[in-house]
């Protein structure tokens, strides 16, 4: 499912690319069977590219499936299921392999579900982020709305003033700062002329992220009236604070190593995180009415808490193949690598430290 958000704003709308199918010009997703030698993840970003002409940084872990049936040459209508991986699309190429065969729109959600034909696929888009299409409770701060684009300081967020503490509007606007980071360190780990930007983007971000959280404490100080305990408070704003510092930490271990090339399971780790962060922002707005949407954000820490997981299996395997590569022949290579390994896993750590503060609150509060 390759995507992409409007602008930086916690609120910008999420677009899907859909392509058209060869023979029946229905629109579809980017599909096809597994490759030999690749994963599944791996197999959907080479279809993706080759009938979309999009690259990105693709999620190991699928946010579900869906049932088609397929007409086979012979005749024979084949029942399929389709596992869909999400693709953050960082790069649009003007040309690719079925760019004649096929047309690539990017939908909206609500309206991409309404392209497609399958009611499964219709309602993984629609939940994709089910606050595009059922607005969550609550209003969207207009300072969050108005969060600058591009990899300046958020010269807003100095304007909020605490009456009885604007604390959803801070966490809404730390989580921009996950998100544009995660995605920047997706770009970073696709290698290539642009890394110094990117790291200088991640650097950027997470300062931005350290106004915030200090404007965090100073309002729990001066505030009287607060929407979940302290404690609750700082340590939500804190886990969020030590994912983006750890994706500091990363790009900083590359630029000081040297880095310039990144296999697999880094960039794999990379598209979890890029994951993990899209799901943290969907979440926080939710908080502002726990009672209404105590089930969406249940759903939600569970994807964290599936993708913290998968990311553990993924650093064990990387781990692995690292020390039989480099373990007896370049032990400073694997130490170097190594160190990449362990900061990613950190991140996504953190992130599952969100979810559990997440759930404390709504266990909390329900």
């Amino acid at each position: 499912m390759p995507y992409r958000t409007t602008s930086d704003a916690i609120d910008a709308p999420v677009e899907i690319m859909l392509v058209t199918s060869r023979e029946t010009k229905r629109w579809v997703l980017p599909k096809g069977n597994p490759i030999a030698g690749l994963s599944a993840h791996a197999s959907a970003a080479h279809e993706a590219e080759e009938e979309a002409g999009i690259r990105g940084a693709a999620c190991p872990t699928p946010i579900g499936h869906y049932s088609y049936r397929k007409k086979k040459r012979t005749g024979a209508s084949l029942l399929l299921t389709v596992d869909v991986f999400p693709v953050l699309v960082t790069t649009e190429l003007d040309d690719w392999e079925e760019m004649d065969e096929r047309e690539r729109r990017w939908f909206p959600l609500a309206e991409a579900a309404a392209a497609v034909d399958e009611p499964d696929l219709k309602q993984l888009i629609l939940h994709f982020r089910a606050s595009d299409v059922t607005p969550a409770q609550g209003i969207i701060a207009s300072s969050a709305k108005e969060l600058k684009k591009g990899t300046g300081m958020f010269n807003w967020f100095q304007a909020l003033l605490p009456k009885q503490g604007n604390f959803f509007d801070l966490f809404e606007a730390h989580a921009v700062t996950l998100t544009t980071a995660s995605e920047a360190l997706a770009r970073l780990f696709q290698g290539g002329p642009g890394m110094a930007d990117h790291i200088k983007e991640i650097e950027q971000r997470e300062h931005d992220a350290d106004d915030i959280i200090r404007e965090v404490l100073q309002t729990v100080r001066r505030t009287f009236l607060t929407p979940f305990d302290r404690g609750s408070i700082i340590d939500m704003i804190s886990a969020m604070d030590d994912a983006i510092d750890q994706m500091q930490q990363t790009a900083g271990a590359i630029d000081l190593y040297e880095i310039t090339e990144f296999d697999q399971g880094m960039r794999d780790m990379a598209a979890i995180i890029v994951d993990a962060a899209r799901v943290t922002a969907e979440a926080l707005p939710l908080l502002r009415d726990i009672a209404g949407n105590g089930a969406r954000l249940h759903t939600l820490t569970e994807r964290l808490v599936h993708l913290e997981g998968q990311a553990d299996k993924i650093h064990a395997a990387g781990l692995r193949a690292l020390f039989h590569q480099y373990g007896a022949t370049d032990t400073l290579k694997f130490i170097v690598l190594r160190e990449i390994y362990s900061h990613l896993e950190r991140v996504v750590d953190r992130f599952e430290d969100v979810a559990n503060e997440i759930d404390g609150i709504v266990i909390d509060h329900s």
